[in-house]
């Protein structure tokens, strides 16, 4: 009979203890061909996932991989990462949790070891155009007793 790994196992017990308690779980990722993540998002071929209920829809941990549905930048996206490829789980708030080491893909075990070839370029999705910036502070309303105007955009209004 093979080994069965304990990662995935170790995994959902971390997710688990930070749920619990009341953490917020977060995934660093090794990415590669075999992960579906927001390559925008992508910072030297890893990316940190917030986990966290409220932050995923559909939230599977198999023995093989850990897929769910999760926004970025307000579009949903679908997220797949083998098991292979977690680098570590941890609760955000207090960087409790647990690092794996990364075993090689089946594509990178196959290819030769070669020190001197470039490492793969990941392809990349452009950014999302910036937000226009907030107001300044002097725009909003002060408390001058009138009533808000109708329409427009509304305000918040301090009321004493």
């Amino acid at each position: 009979m093979a080994d069965i790994s304990t990662k995935p196992y170790m995994l959902r017990a971390i997710y688990e203890w930070c749920t619990d308690s009341g953490f917020t779980p977060y995934l660093a990722v090794k990415v590669d061909a075999a992960t579906t993540v927001p390559m925008e998002y992508v910072k030297k071929g890893e990316i940190v996932l917030n986990i966290s209920f409220g932050a995923t829809s559909g939230l599977k941990m198999d023995n093989d991989a850990v897929h769910f549905h999760a926004r970025f930048g307000g579009v949903s996206r679908e997220i797949y990462v083998p098991v292979n490829n977690v680098l570590a789980i941890y609760a955000n708030e207090n960087g409790q949790g647990m690092a794996f080491e990364v075993t090689a893909t089946s594509n990178e075990a196959s290819a030769p070891a070669n020190a001197d070839a470039p490492a793969p370029a990941l392809a990349s999705v452009p950014t999302a155009p910036a937000e226009k910036p907030a107001p300044a502070l002097s725009q909003i309303p002060d408390d001058n007793d009138e009533p808000p105007k109708k329409g427009g955009r509304p305000t918040l209004t301090v009321i004493k």
